[in-house]
């Protein structure tokens, strides 16, 4: 979901030199598309995706990157053993960007992909903001 809020929200105010890509840290998604519950909250607001495969990141693919996000705890746990050590700079919490600490809320629990669309466009806002 962040992947395409953020494409939208950098296309809307015409910044093209940004890479958005979205990784799995497990490999029990690998190879999925976005889940329906993710791509009907996309639609409703008007947010366009197009199909993708999960893919696994590695500190050798995250080395190539300026900054990377997480969206919860979990994330940041297993970010924090994934990277090389001179990338952990580089690693931020969703909502910390928006002064937040708590973590982004997960679809997979509440099935509540709203709560989570909502997150996930404040901290991309948030983002923006730090980019743009």
């Amino acid at each position: 979901m962040a992947e395409f809020v953020m494409k939208h929200l950098l296309e809307k105010e015409g910044i093209e030199n940004v890479i958005v890509e979205s990784a799995a840290l497990h490999t029990d998604e690998i190879g999925s598309d976005t889940h329906r519950g993710t791509k009907a909250v996309l639609t409703k607001n008007s947010i366009p995706f197009s199909p993708r495969s999960a893919w696994l990141l590695c500190a050798q693919k995250a080395a190539e990157y300026d900054l990377i996000i997480g969206m919860d705890s979990y994330n940041m746990a297993d970010l924090k053993r994934l990277v090389y050590p001179e990338d952990q700079t580089k690693l931020r919490k969703m909502l910390e960007l928006t002064g937040v600490s708590r973590d982004v809320a997960d679809p997979w629990y509440t099935g509540n992909f709203d709560d989570t669309y909502n997150d996930v466009l404040a901290g991309c806002t948030a983002l923006l903001k730090t980019i743009g």
